[in-house]
């Protein structure tokens, strides 16, 4: 069975919407950091509002190495309604999700990596389709923005598997969700 993983960047309180507006500083360990996850990962899933947000970025982008990973991995956009613009690997999805993505872990591949797309990763932890959680925590407090959890989960117990700390001072934490 392919495992879900959940690639997200955190404000220190939490915030996972728009990290442009707090993540300040990046460094060489959280692209080897994202290059290490991304490389396990065949399939990736979205939400519709981040595809609406990235199909006007990255397709001409160079940020490497999300760049070629994302413009050449098979994309599975949760969405009622055409997208535009169109997105090379891109695969509609108009059914609910859980039933698709419980469908394509079954299947033969790598893993199958969640970007962005708040809604749908609070849906799929919620339904225990999320295996891992990579989380990158920014030195910052964003004060406001949505958060990846929103107090509202129920009680769910996570196994630490890595943390580190980079030169910037962003932590990077690896943990494996419990059953």
């Amino acid at each position: 069975m392919r495992a879900v993983t959940l690639y997200t960047l955190l404000s220190l309180d939490g915030v996972a919407e728009e990290p442009g507006d707090w993540l300040f500083e990046a460094d060489d360990a959280l692209v080897e950091n994202l290059g290490r996850v991304i490389g396990r990962q065949d399939d990736v899933l979205l939400g519709r509002g981040t595809y609406d947000y990235w199909a006007g970025y990255w397709p001409t982008a160079d940020v490497q190495p999300f760049a070629d990973f994302i413009n050449g991995t098979p994309k599975h956009v949760f969405t009622s309604r055409p997208l535009t613009p169109d997105w090379a690997n891109t695969t509609v999805v108009g059914s609910p999700a859980e039933q698709y993505v419980r469908d394509l872990r079954a299947g033969d591949g790598g893993d199958i990596g969640v970007h962005g797309s708040i809604t749908l990763a609070r849906s799929l932890v919620a339904a225990g389709l999320v295996d891992e959680l990579h989380l990158v925590v920014a030195p910052t407090l964003a004060g406001r923005g949505r958060r990846l959890f929103d107090g509202g989960d129920e009680l769910r117990r996570a196994e630490l598997l890595s943390a580190r700390s980079t030169p910037a001072g962003l932590l990077l934490l690896d943990y494996r969700l419990r059953p």
